[in-house]
Formats: C-alpha cells, sequence, structure tokens
C-alpha cells in the first residue's frame, strides 16, 4: 500500500483564513482520501473549524502558531515578524524538514516566495524560482510559467522554465513528451527579443528527453492550447495572466447584462441554460486555481487570496499530484541531461 501523501496547510494565509482553509481542506480529502494534513496557525479556530469536519480532524495534526503573515505584508516585513514563528513559515519548514511532502498557503505571495526560497533552497544550478499554472483552453488546459516570480530571464532561465513547466505538465497531463512554446511578438525566427531566440535554439539543439519543442507561439494562441506548456519572462507572463482573468471576467458581465436587457433575452438563456453552465464552467478561474512554485528544493503551492473552499482544495489536489508523480525528481534528472549536454557542448 502507497504512503500517504502528506500536506503542510498555512491554515491562516488568504483573505478568509480557517473559514476556507479547512473545508477546502475537507473537500480535498474526499476526492483523495489518502492525504494526511498538519495544519498551522490559531489552533482554537483551527479546532472550530475541524468540529464541523470530523473526517478530515481524524487525519489531522493541529501546531499552533501565534503569528500571521497579513496579505499586505511586504517580504522584507514578513521576513522579519514571521521567519519560524509564523503559519506560514513553519509550513513550509515541514516539507524542509520531511513531516510533509507540500506545503500549500493562500497568504501573501512575495512573502511566500521570500520563505520558501530561504527555508527549501534553490535546486542546483538554478538561480530563481518560477511560479507555473493551468490555464483553461480550447483544448483543455496548459501550463503558462513564468507567472510572476521573477522578472525578466536570459536564455539558460528560459530553457530551465521549459524543463520545469515540461515535468509539471507530465505529472498533471499523463503525457511523456509535452509540447512546448516560448511565448513571443511572433512565430518568425528572426522576431523577438536576443534572450527569447536564443532560447529557442538552445532549445531545439537540446535533445531533453520529456520535451518536444514546437517553437514560438503568439499572444492569441495561448486560449486556443496549441502546446502544453508556454514559457515566458515573470514581467509579461504576469501581464498575460492578469489581461485573460480581466477579460474572463469581462465577458460574464456582458452576458450578464445582457441577458437582464429584454423578457426575450430572459427566455433564451432559459432554453440556453445547459450552454451558458458549461460556458460558466469553463471561465471559473476556481478550477485552475493553484500555483506551483518550481525550482526550490520541495513542492509548494500558491493559491489564490481570494479563494474559495473549492479554489483551495483544487489547490491543495495540484499539490497532491506534484508530490505523488515525483515532480522533483522528475525535474533534477531532466536538468541533468540539459546540464550535461552543455558541458558536451563546450568541450
Amino acid at each position: 500500500m502507497a504512503e500517504p501523501i502528506r500536506i503542510a496547510l498555512d491554515v491562516m494565509g488568504g483573505d478568509f483564513g480557517p473559514t476556507v482553509t479547512v473545508p477546502g481542506a475537507a473537500l480535498a480529502l474526499e476526492r483523495r482520501p489518502d492525504c494526511r494534513f498538519l495544519l498551522f496557525g490559531n489552533e482554537a479556530a483551527i479546532r472550530a473549524e475541524l468540529a464541523e469536519h470530523p473526517r478530515l480532524a481524524a487525519v489531522s495534526t493541529v501546531r499552533h502558531c501565534d503569528v500571521a503573515i497579513r496579505m499586505d505584508d511586504k517580504p522584507s516585513q514578513a521576513l522579519r515578524a514571521g521567519r519560524r514563528v509564523s503559519s506560514m513559515w513553519q509550513a513550509i519548514e515541514a516539507v524542509k524538514k520531511g513531516e510533509a511532502d507540500v506545503a500549500v498557503s493562500a497568504g501573501n505571495t512575495g512573502a511566500l516566495m521570500a520563505m520558501a526560497k530561504i527555508c527549501l533552497r534553490m535546486m542546483s544550478n538554478i538561480d530563481r524560482p518560477a511560479l507555473a499554472a493551468l490555464w483553461p483552453t480550447a483544448r483543455g488546459q496548459s501550463i503558462v510559467l513564468d507567472l510572476g516570480a521573477s522578472m525578466g530571464a536570459d536564455a539558460r532561465h528560459l530553457v530551465d522554465l521549459a524543463i520545469m513547466g515540461s515535468a509539471m505538465a507530465r505529472v498533471l497531463f499523463a503525457v511523456e513528451r509535452p509540447t512546448v512554446g516560448l511565448l513571443n511578438v511572433g512565430v518568425e525566427e528572426i522576431k523577438g527579443v536576443d534572450e527569447v531566440k536564443s532560447a529557442s535554439r538552445a532549445l531545439k539543439e537540446a535533445e531533453v528527453p520529456h520535451l518536444d519543442y514546437r517553437g514560438f507561439v503568439e499572444g492569441d494562441e495561448i486560449g486556443k492550447g496549441v502546446v502544453d506548456v508556454i514559457v515566458t519572462e515573470g514581467f509579461s507572463g504576469n501581464i498575460a495572466l492578469k489581461t485573460a482573468e480581466g477579460t474572463a471576467q469581462q465577458i460574464t458581465d456582458y452576458l450578464r447584462e445582457a441577458i437582464r436587457r429584454s423578457w426575450l433575452a430572459k427566455l433564451g438563456y432559459l432554453l440556453a441554460r445547459s450552454a451558458f453552465r458549461e460556458l460558466r464552467a469553463k471561465l471559473d478561474v476556481r478550477n485552475v486555481n493553484g500555483g506551483v512554485f518550481l525550482g526550490l528544493e520541495g513542492v509548494v503551492i500558491k493559491s489564490h487570496g481570494g479563494a474559495d473552499a473549492l479554489a483551495f482544495a483544487r489547490a491543495v489536489e495540484i499539490g497532491y499530484e506534484m508530490a505523488h508523480h515525483g515532480l522533483l525528481t522528475k525535474i533534477r534528472d531532466m536538468l541533468a541531461v540539459s546540464r550535461r549536454d552543455d558541458q558536451e557542448a563546450a568541450q
């Protein structure tokens, strides 16, 4: 029988704290019954919520923390106030100590990244972490990274992002050779900044297993799902993410306004309710909640701060998949091949 997946939760993180994170964990447990939980935060508040979820309580250990990182804390402030004593730090440290396989937090993104880098350290030969997340597409889902963990990237970092994103796609999509594209201003080889063009050449020449590089991808192709993994640096990736989220909300608002405009429109809605439910499900960001910090010596998942229980459960499930299917081992193996090819080319 396989060992259970141990999940450390920063219960106090996010806009709603235990009132969302505990029910979210309970929902994730229903779907992944081999989970076990370490819950870090205010013990009284956690146990009050656990009383409503006895099945979760039976597989959870509560560890009291006096400090909770605020959503508006600067990373430097969070480190000064919460290093070693906050629910966020202790959830990450549980991974470092081997007490948990993955840490999940809906808390302050900058603070979570800073604490994860200090506590877990970076993988060998990886200078900067990346934030990768699922992106709904016409064909299902793709992975996009980096979504804002660090700004700017040289060619080497973009290649590393492609490798780490491909490893994540192998876990989530159950494909042995995910397709990968570089986000660019055009598909022609002569277009784009030098770093992106250099990365493209390197990916074409590389013989990294489990990675099928398909070339450049333009912004309007992200939603088409033309590749499994789309790679870009954090500045443009974050802008693309926020633009997509805003557009989805704009479409929803337009439809709601149009339906209310006349009795005929309301009748049309009633006749097409199933189609509207399907559209709503595709636009529901809760189904893709949960970003993965890649490049660390441990698995850390960032949930949206405003997530409800359903969305937080999805973040927990993504963390489960990363740990269950050995994300870190896949990344290390692929990076080792890439670095070996670099050394051979330099000789």
